[in-house]
């Protein structure tokens, strides 16, 4: 079992972490194409396509239309996909099964949490709010929010001047290379989901401190910092 006794506070990534945000982004990204008088796509094609922020994400579309998108195109379409995105935020997204019981348990076990996307922020507070978990969390950070985004270790560095705390004692949780590197890039431990948005990538060849299959088995790796919290497992 790996060793987290020194972590002390948790950040974690939304979009296929927390959140199956697919539906809703895929809903999005196929009217933006249609607007743009392209060929749409499926929920399938999307899941393949998040994880670097929703320009990307619209280059990666764009592309599977045979498009090489300069930067007025990008522009463009991110555009379009931003103005369809704000009227499905949330219909269609779904917490992953446990991560509410989870993050309740580990906020009663005493550790302060945060959110690193890169998903814009714009989205980022609504999303949680509908899904109803806001409140756990004492900051977060969107794509757009810092000058570099994950892979780079700049959110996560700014969370640890943030808190004060040496590296060791911060957790990155996510469910791709992107969360690993930039966990890796700051030095600290990092857990990669199995499941989430991963190119097709198994998420154990990016090497996190620690590889688990279900979101509530962070409980057995880090145990309650205060003495309120029981022994029971939720």
């Amino acid at each position: 079992m790996s060793d987290l006794s020194a972590i002390r506070a948790i950040a974690f990534d939304l979009d296929g972490t927390l959140v199956d945000s697919v539906p809703d982004l895929a809903v999005a990204c196929d009217r933006a194409l249609t607007q743009l008088g392209h060929a749409g796509c499926d929920e399938t094609q999307v899941r393949n396509w998040v994880g670097n922020g929703a320009r990307v994400l619209m280059q990666r579309a764009l592309a599977s239309v045979g498009i090489d998108a300069d930067e007025a195109q990008s522009d463009e379409a991110l555009a379009a996909f931003q103005h369809h995105y704000r009227q499905h935020l949330s219909g269609g997204s779904r917490l992953y099964p446990g991560v509410s019981d989870t993050l309740a348990c580990l906020a009663r076990r005493g550790y302060r949490m945060a959110v690193i996307t890169n998903k814009p922020m714009e989205f980022v507070p609504g999303l949680l709010q509908a899904l109803e978990i806001d409140g756990y969390f004492d900051h977060c950070f969107g794509g757009d929010s810092l000058a570099q985004k994950k892979p780079s270790p700049l959110p996560l560095n700014h969370v640890l001047g943030l808190w004060q705390l040496a590296p060791e004692q911060m957790l990155m949780v996510g469910d791709s290379r992107n969360d690993i590197q930039a966990a890796q890039a700051a030095g600290v431990a990092s857990v990669g989901l199995s499941y989430g948005y991963n190119y097709g990538e198994d998420i154990r060849d990016s090497d996190p401190t620690l590889a688990i299959d279900q979101f509530e088995t962070l409980l057995a790796h880090l145990p309650a910092l205060n003495q309120e919290e029981t022994t029971e497992h939720e």
